[in-house]
């Protein structure tokens, strides 16, 4: 099967959003541009990891830049997006690997996020080989959604990404493992059940 990227520069809008009740949430990355619509799957400590990253790599610009750099110190309030996923939500692939840059000239945030590929290898060089191979295969490669966003579009997408991770199940006071409606068997109480 051909490599099909999905590329949005400088979308109408880029966010990640949930379907699903908390504790069995799917988080997606979902980009749009027009009547175009791209949703890609991926896990929560993904989501985690992309708005943290992003913004450590925001703030990093801003210091290199001496704060010339077109780059918010925070989200702006006028472009926040808390609107709910575009529907209907279909998935194109479940992401495996992403990428962040700074593109310099074009003073704007590059995101990468690629499918999830399974592949068979009898070692660890065997493996490291066949990624390599594979994700220099531009035509049969994996999929990618290439987002290219300018700093407060990436520092409004950071937001809203942390607020969507912590949003789920309340920790527990005691362990801070999720709290589940039915209940939760916290190890801190040596096993017995906590009302949620």
């Amino acid at each position: 099967m051909s490599r099909q990227v999905f590329l949005y520069d400088q979308p109408e809008r880029f966010v990640a959003g949930t379907v699903g009740l908390p504790g069995r949430r799917t988080f997606f990355l979902q980009a749009s541009a027009g009547s175009r619509v791209t949703s890609v799957a991926l896990e929560k400590t993904q989501v985690a990891a992309l708005a943290e990253r992003m913004d450590e790599l925001l703030d990093e610009v801003v210091r290199r830049s001496g704060g010339s750099a077109s780059v918010p110190a925070m989200a702006p309030t006028e472009i926040s997006d808390s609107a709910p996923l575009d529907t209907p939500v279909e998935e194109e692939f479940r992401v495996g690997t992403m990428a962040l840059a700074w593109d310099g000239e074009e003073q704007r945030m590059v995101v990468e996020a690629q499918a999830l590929v399974e592949l068979d290898a009898e070692t660890d060089e065997d493996l490291a080989e066949a990624e390599e191979r594979l994700l220099q295969d531009e035509e049969n490669g994996p999929s990618m959604l290439r987002v290219r966003l300018t700093g407060a579009q990436a520092r409004a997408f950071a937001k809203r990404a942390l607020d969507v991770v912590n949003a789920g199940r309340p920790p527990c006071p005691l362990c801070s493992l999720p709290l589940d409606p039915e209940g939760h068997v916290c190890p801190r109480q040596n096993g017995y059940r906590r009302g949620a």
